[in-house]
């Protein structure tokens, strides 16, 4: 497998609901470090998974709309609570409507899977990968 993975981070506001979560359920900031991984089985023409320079573009649009805001105010997110690990899964989709839409310099069937990682400190972070076919 190739893999061309690109990062960048968001700071983010919000609050979790239940007792697992402590002194969490109270509002508070988080900085989060996001990288994304795009996987194939082989290189395109050019010796390429994909354009790096597009792939990076995307996650910072994907990314935009997060950043600096309270995610508790995000009507998308209402009743969810934004773990780490649900919005590894809400960039993944955006991440893989870019790819299916040959957003990334490549075709999005040329492609096997993206991951996405996001550390939340530098001792834990979550990560979800599916495949894009």
């Amino acid at each position: 497998m190739f893999a061309v993975e690109v990062r960048d981070h968001i700071m983010i506001a919000h609050s979790f609901r239940g007792a697992v979560f402590g002194p969490a359920q109270a509002l508070h900031g988080a900085t989060f470090v996001v990288d994304a991984c795009f996987i194939s089985e082989t290189l395109d023409p050019n010796g390429i998974v994909i354009d790096i320079g597009k792939a990076g573009d995307v996650l910072k649009a994907v990314l935009a709309p997060l950043n600096y805001r309270n995610l508790d105010e995000n009507p998308e997110f209402k009743g969810a609570n934004t773990t780490t690990e649900f919005l590894t899964k809400y960039i993944y989709d955006c991440l893989a409507d870019a790819a299916r839409s040959d957003g990334l310099g490549r075709a999005g069937a040329d492609l096997k899977s993206i991951r996405v990682t996001i550390s939340e400190s530098h001792v834990a972070r979550a990560w979800y990968e599916s495949d894009l076919r």
